[in-house]
């Protein structure tokens, strides 16, 4: 069994490799975010002996690129929500926050929740994409409204009153 923790970041990933009892396979390492490194990384990955899990939490969109690199490399990788990683073995009094120790955090996590982690895959991209389209298109509704408020607020006041000559469609509550 190999973990292996990606903490993922704008331009760079920290990886960690674990396995079971705390042995160190590969201690804490950046890789940047360029098809050289990747290509390295999943290399490094590929020539390791037994099962190999990654897990890496899905926070923002700088995860996305990294999960779809290695899934596509035919590595089994799974995005986990970060608040689970959060909570995860806080058994400490210390608080080290940093790229190196989050993504140990990230390998432990892998180790402890082996049998019950979820295959990233391409629906995960479908519902992101649909998601950005639904932003889109809340956006456009709010800019939309926005500007009908202005235009009307413009005309009033250029043309106090002006508004009383145009009728608007009665709504069910007949207002």
């Amino acid at each position: 069994m190999n973990a292996v923790g990606i903490d993922v970041s704008e331009n760079k990933s920290t990886v960690t490799i674990l396995r079971p009892f705390g042995e160190i396979v590969a201690k804490s390492s950046n890789v940047n975010h360029t098809s050289s490194d990747i290509t390295h990384l999943i290399n490094q990955l590929k020539s390791l002996n037994g099962d190999t899990r990654i897990v890496m939490e899905h926070t923002g969109r700088y995860y996305e690129p990294m999960a779809q690199w290695l899934t596509d490399a035919g590595l089994f990788v799974s995005t986990v929500n970060p608040k689970l990683i959060k909570d995860f073995g806080n058994n400490s009094l210390r608080k080290v926050k940093t790229d190196k120790a989050d993504a140990v955090k990230i390998a432990r996590y892998t180790l402890d929740n082996w049998c019950d982690l979820k295959p990233y895959s391409s629906m995960d991209e479908l519902r992101r994409q649909l998601k950005n389209m639904n932003r889109q298109f809340d956006f456009y509704m709010k800019q939309k409204t926005a500007m009908k408020n202005n235009l009307i607020a413009l005309l009033d006041e250029t043309f106090p009153g002006i508004n009383t000559f145009f009728d608007s469609p009665a709504k069910t509550d007949d207002s």
